[in-house]
């Protein structure tokens, strides 16, 4: 592959997140009880949930999967931007009374919590910081800082909702990939993410706004095998209109990735065999 002149434009964002999982019932619990979605619908073998009317995660049932390996690539974790502390103060007090929490971090451009979900897959909530007041380094670079969180201060924050606000949405993707090279051909110039950040050979970071990702990518454990086992099935990207979705649909054609029509929108596969989907963003109708 190589790099195109023509980017994603400013308005991309992130939608939803696909998960195959083996405890759909537990899974769907998690997502309700402790992110603070709402569920919108429920079977046997799917279930989806969100805010108001917006879907931010689906869950598939993954039976037909083997568990994850330590060697397979996948989801690092899925993380939710919620509008305000006290929303995430909410969310930390649901945390503590349903679930496990494993981290809170102050990012500096944003205060995150870290936990994983009951199917094996990392979960972040965070709310993010005042851009004028994000870290930078003598070269102007955003900066992302990994001091403690201050919880007691982000408890009294909260105010016991049970429910995420309806501007919570997805905030960005992490995912752990076999090789840095491919996926910055595959998210970079073909997709059409403008590449962010680098941190030499372990990661790289994607976004088309004023954000400090959309997309991060890392190879910290060595995983060397594609995503076959559960976890992510397919990540989502929302562009401004069909138009755009059909520039990236030829991009990806030229560099020679399969593009499947779908009724709204365009998949594809990834290097690691993780699904990536585009289509109009609903909020720009």
């Amino acid at each position: 592959m190589t790099e195109h002149a023509s980017k994603l434009p400013l308005a991309t964002r992130p939608g939803r997140v696909a998960l195959a999982v083996e405890d759909l019932y537990g899974t769907s619990s998690f997502y309700e009880d402790v992110v603070g979605l709402n569920l919108f619908d429920y079977t046997e073998t799917t279930g989806t949930l969100g805010v108001e009317e917006t879907p931010l995660v689906k869950l598939k049932d993954g039976g037909d999967r083997s568990l994850r390996t330590d060697a397979q690539a996948g989801l690092y974790h899925v993380a939710f931007e919620y509008p305000s502390r006290s929303a995430l103060g909410s969310a930390l007090e649901r945390v503590e009374s349903f679930y496990e929490l494993e981290g809170a971090t102050d990012h500096g451009v944003s205060e995150s919590l870290y936990l994983t979900d009951p199917a094996g897959n990392g979960v972040e909530l965070f709310v993010p910081g005042k851009r004028d007041e994000w870290p930078t380094n003598d070269a102007g670079e955003v900066v992302m800082e990994t001091d403690p969180l201050d919880l007691d201060d982000l408890r009294a924050a909260g105010a016991g909702e049970t429910n995420a606000p309806a501007e919570t949405r997805v905030g960005h993707f992490h995912l752990e990939v076999t090789a840095l090279f491919g996926a910055t051909e595959f998210y970079r110039d073909a997709l059409g993410l403008p590449l962010a950040r680098e941190i030499g050979d372990m990661a790289r970071f994607f976004s088309t706004g004023d954000t400090h990702h959309q997309l991060g990518v890392t190879n910290y454990l060595g995983r060397t095998e594609p995503a076959t086992g559960r976890g992510v099935d397919w990540i989502e990207f929302l562009v401004p209109d069909a138009g755009v979705v059909s520039e990236t649909a030829q991009r990806f054609e030229a560099a020679g990735v399969d593009v499947e029509d779908r009724s709204a929108g365009i998949a594809v596969t990834d290097p690691d065999g993780i699904g990536v989907r585009v289509r109009p963003d609903p909020a720009g109708d």
